[in-house]
């Protein structure tokens, strides 16, 4: 018989999920280096190769506008027009992807570079494929200033849209795994966490009441840390108080002497 919670939601162990210790027995510390699991790794690897080939289409697009479409006397104003769609929407689909695979794979804080370049090579790969025909747009004579004006404002809107979808100013990190592993187990006393399809947050137990809300298929999946982030979730919850009282770990700082502090939601 499948495991429910007491909402009666069916609980799906994922395959590396984290066993039960005894009272008696001392909870492993996280690793501080901490690492994907193989498949997240494999699944990040695919979306990465996948994204390049994304941003290389692109580029050959800013190419293709370049020496062929620009160089037309005179220049095809419609035809221009969407080679600066395409080479947006190629720039867009890839940064999706990358941002995925950090999701899946992240940096680590601790390598600066690495970890700016690794998190905003959409927003940088999406300038590289705008400015050189954006520039060669306003400079060319095969265009009157009309055409100028519509091509440049277009392309300038689709570079910025793009851009700014290519950025990720909340990027994941190695240190931020590796401390929501460390704070589960400091409060579970095992990595084991829980989540959903619906939801973007991994909770303490399946009796939480926000994992039992966000479930719409009835099903409550439980796992690792690294497998609720390998299930695309983004981070742990942070109704921790709630789900400490909800979950049996103890009771909240403050609740012997007053009310405790609201807690920030989950919204989103």
């Amino acid at each position: 018989m499948a495991e429910r919670s007491k909402s009666g939601k069916e609980v799906v162990r994922a395959e590396r999920a984290a066993t039960k210790r005894s009272g008696s027995e001392a909870a492993e510390p996280p690793d501080s280096d901490w690492r994907p699991t193989p498949e997240a790794k494999s699944q990040a690897t695919r979306f990465r190769l996948i994204a390049a080939g994304l941003w290389a289409l692109a580029i050959a697009g800013e190419i293709f506008g370049i020496f062929y479409v620009l160089d037309q006397d005179p220049v095809k104003t419609w035809l221009l027009i969407l080679v600066i769609v395409l080479v947006g929407a190629l720039a867009m689909g890839g940064s999706f992807l990358w941002k995925k695979a950090n999701r899946l794979d992240p940096a680590s804080r601790s390598d600066t570079v690495r970890f700016f370049v690794q998190n905003q090579l959409g927003a940088i790969i999406t300038v590289a494929a705008f400015l050189p025909l954006i520039v060669l747009i306003f400079t060319n004579k095969n265009m009157d200033g009309r055409q100028k004006a519509i091509a440049g404002t277009i392309a300038i809107a689709v570079m910025a849209t793009a851009t700014l979808f290519g950025v990720d100013l909340d990027a994941p990190s190695k240190e931020q795994y590796a401390s929501e592993e460390a704070d589960v187990v400091a409060i579970t006393g095992e990595n084991l966490v829980f989540w959903t399809k619906a939801g973007d947050v991994f909770h303490l137990c399946e009796d939480a009441s926000a994992v039992n809300l966000e479930s719409k298929d009835n099903k409550i999946y439980s796992g690792t840390v690294a497998d609720a982030h390998a299930g695309g979730k983004d981070r742990l919850t942070l109704q921790i108080e709630s789900e400490k009282r909800q979950c049996g770990f103890g009771d909240a700082p403050g609740s012997a002497g007053g009310s405790p502090a609201p807690e920030p939601s989950d919204a989103g």
